[in-house]
């Protein structure tokens, strides 16, 4: 199934723009992103071929299927709550029997997790980010010896400044373990290379030192260490760094540049927007989804405000929000029952059953 087929077979039940054009926040450059809902034909739906969502390649334009639609707006998604709250001047169209989908129905106190909860995790994915902007890790990658010292003449320095001062080469040294020493190690060393030693690492991409065979009258030349716990955290953080950098918004990140901050800004200015609308949902029984302080939300994306202060600010409306949906009057969940209800007959009405 494909938009086209959609709109051919004339499937389609509600359609409206999104995102930040419905928000209110959009710039000149934002895109426009389509969102709505269709109905399966009946042979379709209870035979085999169920679709539940039909979307473009960038994901753009989505249409969910009536049910899973329904089953979106039950867990009280934000993304479907906030289609069915479209404001007017973004709806593009309407089937009649669209309009007994009551956004009433699906109001519940599900939304302090699902909107204030998803807030929150953008605010850790900020604070990853931050750490990654502050804290870059370089490209040429370190191997094992970069976390291997030696003990010597009561001094501990680093194995290849070690190395280095004595012209020996990794390659010709030799490793035993010590016992009851955890990562700790007699280092040896041969260079006619006659006793087959294999180097303090095989290869630049090994993750363990290697050990050796070595004759028993032989005198260690140092005793090495090796930093297993640091060099483990390194590996995992170059690897979320440099997959980060692979996936990374370009755009969004040269604006996060430009302003300085060191945040992604348009992901905390979504943040806010998610919380406030939170609030609004706890006290106003309603989702306003163009918000009325677009000047400040744009203030927000520009980087006008500090890290610090939007962090700050998420936390205390997150406090906010939890007295707020104690004290709210709205369901625990939306009634299934009722909707269910609801779901079936749309279906007849459809079918004309």
């Amino acid at each position: 199934m494909t938009i086209e087929e959609l709109k051919e077979r004339k499937l389609i039940l509600f359609e409206t723009i999104s995102g930040s054009r419905a928000y209110g926040t959009n710039l000149p450059t934002s895109d426009t992103d389509i969102k709505g809902v269709f109905a399966l034909p009946e042979d379709d739906f209870y035979g085999l071929h169920y679709v539940e969502q039909v979307s473009n390649e960038t994901n753009d334009i989505v249409y969910y299927e009536l049910k899973r639609f329904v089953e979106l707006l039950l867990r009280n998604n934000p993304n479907v709550m906030e289609m069915l709250n479209s404001p007017e001047d973004c709806v593009l169209y309407k089937h009649p029997l669209f309009e007994q989908l009551d956004p009433s129905l699906f109001l519940s106190k599900l939304c302090k997790q699902t909107f204030a909860g998803y807030a929150m995790t953008q605010v850790q994915k900020a604070r990853g980010l931050n750490k990654k902007i502050l804290n870059p890790v370089e490209e040429e990658r370190k191997d094992v010896t970069d976390f291997c010292y030696v003990t010597h003449e009561g001094i501990t320095i680093p194995v290849k400044k070690w190395l280095e001062a004595k012209g020996f080469l990794q390659e010709h040294c030799g490793l035993v373990n010590l016992n009851h020493l955890r990562n700790m190690y007699a280092l040896y060393y041969d260079s006619t290379q006659e006793l087959g030693f294999k180097g303090i690492i095989r290869k630049d991409i090994s993750n363990e030192v290697s050990l050796s065979s070595v004759p028993k009258d032989r005198k260690p030349e140092a005793y090495l260490y090796f930093n297993k716990e640091g060099y483990s955290s390194y590996c995992r953080d170059y690897r979320e760094y440099w997959e980060w950098v692979e996936k990374r918004n370009d755009e969004r990140y040269q604006n996060t540049l430009q302003h300085g901050k060191n945040y992604d800004a348009k992901n905390m200015m979504h943040t806010i927007r998610l919380l406030e609308m939170a609030e609004d949902i706890a006290v106003h029984k309603k989702i306003i989804v163009c918000r009325p302080n677009r000047e400040y939300l744009l203030q927000i994306r520009r980087g006008e405000y500090s890290y610090e202060e939007l962090v700050a600010l998420a936390e205390k409306k997150i406090q906010s929000i939890e007295t707020l949906f104690v004290l709210s009057d709205l369901p625990d969940q939306p009634n299934m029952k009722q909707v269910n209800e609801l779901l079936i007959s749309l279906r007849k009405q459809l079918y004309q059953l």
